[in-house]
């Protein structure tokens, strides 16, 4: 008998177990890929450390996260600075005084205010009700029709004028010539990737790993192993669909090798027009300011998530958060169960918050 069945190895599942073994505790940590560490797995091409969801830079502002993830891994100091491709034309991001020189000319901070000024009076005082409003009402309309509108459509599926405003209302708008997209204190990739992270965390005498299983193939027996479960799946498959499907946005990836040194000179380039099917190239050398004669690329498309695709970005829209609350209710009512991770809470996280969470879970179980 476990003490505790972790349902997924990414970051919220292997904390918990990590923590909880240290404790004392047996702990079964079951996953349904053939890898170890969810959506952060890294792994090792052409002597490239390529991240194989998607781009993951770790960054934050809370120094006990950033003291505690340096046990497991050493890292660089990789600043996440992205540049946009609008029809050729390169901007950097997030919006900053260069960006705003080379749209419009501009030298002085007051000189872009004035410009974005101009720009969003077109909607004439109102209060934005949908991101585009929001978007014009941040940053004017030259960048809302070059920068913003068809990367999100392409992100999202959806017009801009139909997702809510609040998806946008933290979008990063400086007024210095500073290409670092975060503001956090904290920041770089580890040096050999992430999955040794996890593979760290998870190397300890009280846990036991196993690969390629689905809870819900053989559920009746794993309710059975544990005292309790800590569950980092789709919230609302735990419950069977209840009520209702919650919606997410999926990726597609399109990852290849190539015989040159340098494809694109950075490691995320976004692709803002309409015509161009994917949202943006990684080019994952980049992340360790790699060396190596060859390199290696992920062309990424978004797409709208059904039943059997990997769930990557809650859809946190009015319909799907009532639909959630409903299903947090049931949660709340699981004596044995604890739900985390971005899709036991429906709710898209950074790492650093995955990792607090993890921690305050694990705490607040454990009375430490």
């Amino acid at each position: 008998m476990f003490d505790y069945l972790v349902v997924g190895s990414g970051l919220y599942g292997a904390v918990f177990a990590h923590e909880a073994a240290k404790k004392g505790k047996k702990v079964k940590v079951i996953e349904k890929r053939n890898h170890i560490a969810g959506n952060i797995y890294t792994k090792e091409t052409e002597g490239i450390q390529v991240h194989q969801y998607g781009a993951h830079i770790f960054h934050t502002s809370d120094k006990s996260v950033w003291e505690y993830v340096q046990q497991f891994a050493e890292f660089n100091r990789y600043t996440n600075s992205p540049i946009a491709n609008y029809h050729g034309e390169i901007y950097n991001l997030p919006f900053n005084m260069n960006t705003f020189n080379k749209l419009w000319g501009v030298i002085t901070p007051d000189e872009a205010k004035q410009k974005i000024e101009e720009q969003r009076s077109v909607l004439k005082g109102k209060q934005p009700e949908n991101l585009e409003e929001q978007a014009i009402s941040l940053v004017g309309t030259d960048i809302y029709e070059k920068l913003i509108k068809s990367y999100t459509e392409k992100q999202w599926g959806r017009a801009c004028t139909e997702l809510p405003s609040f998806i946008i209302k933290r979008l990063p708008v400086r007024f210095t010539y500073d290409n670092n997209y975060f503001n956090d204190i904290y920041q770089g990739i580890p040096i050999g990737g992430y999955t040794q992270i996890v593979e760290k965390m998870l190397e300890h005498p009280n846990i036991e790993v196993e690969l390629n299983v689905d809870f819900f193939e053989n559920r009746a027996n794993y309710e059975t192993v544990a005292k309790k479960i800590v569950y980092t799946g789709m919230i609302d498959q735990y419950f069977d669909y209840e009520h209702g499907v919650l919606e997410y946005r999926s990726l597609r990836f399109e990852t290849e090798a190539l015989n040159q040194e340098n494809f694109q000179g950075n490691a995320v380039v976004n692709y803002t027009d309409g015509e161009t099917p994917y949202t943006r190239i990684i080019e994952h050398k980049h992340f360790e300011f790699g060396t190596q004669e060859k390199t290696v690329i992920t062309r990424e498309y978004s797409k709208e998530w059904k039943q059997g695709d990997e769930p990557y970005y809650p859809v946190n829209d009015q319909k799907n958060s009532e639909l959630y609350r409903k299903y947090y209710k049931l949660a709340q009512a699981q004596e044995n169960v604890i739900f985390g991770g971005r899709l036991g809470l429906y709710k898209y996280f950074d790492m650093h918050q995955v990792i607090k969470a993890a921690l305050h879970a694990v705490k607040k179980e454990l009375k430490d």
